[in-house]
């Protein structure tokens, strides 16, 4: 589950645009590097294997290593020299996964004795400090602790290739970070148009302004709440089969995990809006189960490349526990949670708890905490042990309050993002008809 930026900068902190565009070089001179020059002595190394290991000039035009996924041939081939790699960036997230050309690869630095030995973890997912700050705030996602060794080869194995490149939304172009299972009709598409208000996707844009009579100007279901220029839309995915489904599609393109529920009638969706006089913007949404016997109030959550950097994933977090307090339920998100999804949910918990206990001067319990806040116990107290909140004495948890170390954790925890304005809500909680 997840939102995002648009694409983990390297260690320098540069990031591509939404259209993909690269960012411009330092001091505007292009480092070359040198696999014009050494084609002719690599010529019978050519095409490069599967699993080779090689420096390539990034969008920062700095080489960095690489591992080859895949190989094609070019449009134009004529020779073994006409290839081009897909490749994964071993010191990036996968996200970054990209074809590149022959020229883009220093064939000096080919290492020919492959080792196909796992990545380790910690290099193949390397950020600085200020890339992760930039991912937790809107990237929750479900991790792959669940899955054995020969189940996560074979996700990986079946999904190691984008099959889509870029697609178009609204006012939008936006590189997609991820494969996403589409129809096999479109796998040899590039770049999808989709209509942002009902998700239909088309390979050409001439199809896409044929559908722009498409009577939709916002997602189908009820608008729930409105406050300024936000609206968020709960669509029933047993009503609204096809939207549902189109929904996961775009939605997998920029998370990484396992699975998706295509099944979607079991699931409502919650699809956040930027509103204007032209219609209602999807800028991200979360999804839920109708009915879930483990408290999940949370299955799938993403704010799309654009939207990011505005509070949206911490809103959306905020949103799914105002609905578990009109239910009158505690809540959780659904499990795993990867390492950086924790960390989002772990910001909010810390946020709405620490601000409780500075107002509240008496003693209070966790069991209390959680009737205010519909944050489940076992949440409330991971987190305030985490802060070393918690003491036990006699046989029971007690919560050691110190103001000075509340505005310290505050503090750490950073900004709550945009305020849900309760007042605007106007919802009942689901219930099966008929």
């Amino acid at each position: 589950m997840g939102s995002m930026e648009l694409s983990t900068a390297p260690e320098n902190g540069t990031a591509a645009a939404c259209n993909g565009t690269a960012a411009p070089p330092n001091g505007g001179v292009e480092r070359r590097l040198r696999s014009s020059s050494t084609s002719a002595a690599w010529g019978s190394h050519l095409p490069l294997e599967v699993g080779t290991r090689v420096m390539c000039r990034w969008r920062d035009q700095k080489p960095h290593p690489v591992k080859v996924i895949e190989r094609r041939k070019s449009s134009s081939y004529s020779s073994p020299a006409d290839y081009e790699y897909y490749v994964h960036y071993t010191e990036f997230n996968r996200r970054l996964d990209e074809w590149v050309k022959l020229e883009q690869l220093d064939l000096e630095t080919v290492e020919a004795d492959v080792d196909e030995k796992v990545e380790d973890k910690a290099t193949s997912l390397k950020m600085t400090r200020h890339q992760k700050r930039k991912i937790d705030e809107t990237h929750v996602e479900q991790g792959h602790e669940e899955l054995d060794a020969a189940s996560l080869r074979e996700h990986e194995e079946f999904t190691k290739v984008k099959n889509i490149a870029k697609i178009e939304l609204g006012k939008y172009e936006i590189d997609t970070w991820y494969f996403s299972p589409f129809p096999p009709e479109y796998n040899d598409s590039a770049k999808l148009f989709f209509c942002e208000f009902c998700l239909n996707f088309m390979k050409r844009k001439e199809q896409l302004q044929r559908h722009m009579k498409c009577d939709l100007k916002h997602p189908p279901g009820d608008e729930i709440y409105r406050c300024g220029t936000l609206s968020m839309f709960e669509v029933d995915g047993k009503k609204n089969k096809v939207y549902g489904q189109n929904l996961c599609y775009l939605a997998k393109l920029f998370l990484d995990h396992k699975t998706l529920y295509y099944d979607v009638d079991l699931f409502l969706f919650y699809i956040l809006c930027e509103c204007d006089d032209r219609g209602c913007h999807m800028v991200g949404y979360f999804s839920k189960e109708k009915h879930s016997e483990e408290s999940y109030n949370l299955a799938c959550i993403l704010t799309l490349p654009p939207y990011q950097r505005k509070g949206y994933g911490k809103f959306l977090i905020a949103f799914s526990y105002e609905l578990s307090k009109k239910e009158g339920k505690v809540g959780t998100p659904e499990r795993p949670l990867s390492d950086l999804g924790l960390l989002s949910y772990r910001g909010y918990w810390t946020r709405v708890l620490l601000e409780i206990l500075k107002k509240h001067k008496s003693n209070i319990s966790i069991k209390e905490l959680s009737d205010m806040t519909a944050i489940k116990a076992d949440d409330i107290l991971s987190t305030l042990q985490s802060l070393d909140l918690i003491q036990y004495r006699k046989g029971q948890h007690v919560i050691c309050a110190d103001p000075k170390v509340l505005d310290r954790h505050l503090k750490a925890a950073g900004r709550g993002g945009l305020d849900v304005d309760v007042s605007k809500l106007i919802w009942t909680p689901y219930k099966e008809q008929g």
